[in-house]
């Protein structure tokens, strides 16, 4: 099962309340895993920048476990790019600043970004929410560009932007070749987006893909085989769009060891093969 594991990245969500970013790797790098996206959170990695303690063991535990931080990834349930209210988006441009000079810090190449929400009773206009989202990435992409890594929106299904389409429409109406796409296959499965589709559609910016399961009812980032994702379908998707990278597993769970390694193994039994990921051996 390690070595199956070093073919997948693992997201440490499922970690945030109960132990730090450095004893999550470490543990995970045990269980065969080399890839990370941390979660930024309090209690597990917090920017501006975590104490300069911890940030040194977190360093120390890559090095020598050889393992590599991908991606920052912030939960887009407290802060808001597109909100209404100035001082919100004040604050979460300051939250997102800090994730991204932290990721710089560590090495990450991207850092995981939402558009923004709108009001699901009351939404404020596409234009004024897409205005918004554009700021954000007037003040995000020159940090991110001078800390040598860059921002990477994901598909997320409570944006003013769920589906691929009007995401990829919107970046590149604002024009930046830097900015990658995350593409998410249980986002995309619950909102009923075409997955092969939704990978061709986002070209050269495909940065990352993360897996996990939903159905179309609950809203889920569960373990593989709690609902209805086609993995099956994906690995030939994958190979459609040229993709290399390591697939990153984002499996929320309160049993998570057993539950992402149980993952992997249903993964690499439908055909997410070694091969499909050399790039990054």
């Amino acid at each position: 099962m390690k070595t199956q594991a070093e073919h997948f990245g693992c997201n440490t969500y499922s970690y945030i309340r109960s132990e730090p970013a450095s004893r999550c790797v470490a543990r995970l790098a045990d269980l065969g895993f080399r890839k990370f996206e941390l979660m930024v959170h309090p209690g597990h990695l917090w920017p501006p920048r975590p104490n300069a303690e911890g940030l040194v063991e977190l360093r120390r535990v890559l090095e020598a476990t050889g393992a590599e931080v991908i991606t920052l990834n912030m939960p887009n349930i407290d802060i808001n790019v597109a909100a209404a209210a100035p001082e919100m988006r004040a604050y979460s441009l300051t939250m997102l600043t800090g994730t991204v000079q932290l990721a710089s810090e560590i090495g990450a190449p991207g850092i995981v970004i939402g558009p923004g929400k709108a009001n699901p009773l009351f939404p404020a206009d596409p234009a004024e929410l897409t205005d918004h989202f554009f700021a954000a990435l007037d003040t995000l992409c020159p940090v991110a560009k001078s800390g040598g890594t860059a921002l990477w929106v994901e598909n997320m299904p409570f944006a003013f932007l769920p589906g691929i389409d009007s995401l990829v429409n919107a970046l590149d109406r604002y024009g930046n070749d830097d900015i990658g796409i995350v593409y998410d296959v249980a986002n995309a499965h619950f909102i009923g987006e075409d997955i092969g589709g939704g990978l061709a559609k986002c070209g050269q910016r495909l940065k990352l893909v993360h897996l996990s399961d939903t159905g179309r009812q609950h809203y889920r980032h569960d373990p593989v085989g709690y609902g209805t994702v086609p993995f099956r379908d994906i690995p030939a998707m994958l190979r459609a769009v040229d993709y290399r990278e390591c697939p990153m597993l984002e499996i929320i769970s309160r049993n998570a060891d057993s539950d992402i390694l149980d993952s992997v193994g249903k993964l690499v039994a439908v055909g997410f093969a070694p091969a499909l990921h050399s790039s990054m051996q």
